[in-house]
């Protein structure tokens, strides 16, 4: 981190222009694209295995219910104040009913959802002693086709008019195909919105135009076929030729993040956790926080900061959580006051 003329740490962004950012996010309005899904965690003790298989027995003392993928991108938005429109497809089925119930009482609108035949998403974790036993998926994950693919599109076309980022979160659930994926980054380009895309490894090189392009280390390796060395930027700018993207922001886990720009320079970003419980959903946090704050007026690398801080927030919590603004200020003192 840099330092001053004391040598005592600079923050990487004031206070200042961090308070600025995120009153600012909470005017801004973000269309989600992408695959949504219903998180069901059943939690409980285990006292005995079970005669009729050698596995456990777990006797469930709480259920609970979370949104998951791209709606969670949703409430994390709405949890900095925004507003903002989900264009996913649910099912004509319990789960969807119960989807659509969360959003609502999340004060987000359903009105940009599609229900197809197809079941909604639904992940059910089982919990025990807080380690995960076994996760049940009911899903149909092919891609969209003809008449679906089409009403998805009439719904990003609806919603792109109020909005002031585009976000893609892709969970390789069969609604961003190549035809969905090319006419949204149009219809952004065209005005002029900031494009943030979380991809998964089935069209990852659909995403030409796009601002900030958000894999996982191992994701862009596999996708390159080829390790990826940030300590040799010369070998950086072919891979922004494949992928057509102005940034490149990877996470590194532990080691926080890297913003990675065309020209190859990299910027580092530490990570702020002061304690990791659970990682699940703190990329879903990042991603509604770049969007909301790149509509706002933050530079990439702001954006980024801005976002590792609600990430530190995030796995401090069970399970997929939201992060307020005043969660982020918190996070931001408590960090330079440790240094």
């Amino acid at each position: 981190m840099p330092s001053n003329l004391t040598g005592a740490p600079r923050p990487l962004i004031a206070r200042a222009r961090l308070e600025t950012l995120l009153a600012a996010a909470a005017s801004q309005h973000v269309c989600i694209v992408g695959d949504a899904m219903l998180d069901l965690y059943l939690r409980g003790d285990v006292d005995r295995i079970s005669p009729e298989a050698p596995v456990p027995v777990v006797r469930v003392r709480e259920r609970r219910q979370a949104l998951g993928g791209a709606a969670n991108v949703a409430q994390n938005v709405a949890a900095l104040g925004a507003g903002c429109d989900l264009v996913a497809v649910v099912g004509d089925d319990r789960a969807g009913e119960t989807l659509r119930a969360m959003l609502a009482e999340g004060g987000m609108p359903d009105r940009s959802l599609v229900t197809t035949p197809r079941p909604t998403t639904t992940k059910t974790r089982v919990m025990a002693r807080s380690q995960q036993l076994v996760r049940f998926d009911e899903e149909d994950d092919r891609d969209l086709t003809g008449p679906d693919v089409d009403r998805v599109l009439d719904a990003i076309a609806a919603a792109l008019p109020h909005a002031t980022a585009l976000v893609f979160e892709d969970y390789n659930k069969g609604v961003l195909v190549p035809a969905v994926i090319e006419e949204a980054v149009r219809l952004a380009t065209a005005r002029g919105l900031p494009v943030v895309v979380d991809p998964k490894y089935k069209n990852f090189f659909a995403y030409r135009g796009a601002t900030v392009f958000k894999p996982n280390r191992r994701e862009l390796e596999s996708a390159l076929g080829a390790a990826v060395n940030l300590d040799d930027p010369a070998a950086l700018p072919a891979t922004f030729e494949r992928l057509g993207v102005q940034y490149l922001l990877l996470t590194l886990g532990e080691h926080g993040m890297a913003l990675v720009d065309a020209e190859g320079a990299v910027h580092r970003v530490p990570t702020t956790a002061r304690e990791v419980y659970d990682v699940v959903g703190a990329g879903d946090t990042v991603t509604a926080y770049l969007a909301a704050m790149l509509g706002a007026g933050a530079t990439a690398l702001e954006a980024a900061i801005i976002a590792n801080f609600a990430a530190g927030v995030e796995v401090g919590k069970l399970g997929a959580a939201t992060v307020t603004a005043d969660e982020v200020l918190a996070a931001y003192d408590a960090h330079f006051d440790d240094l």
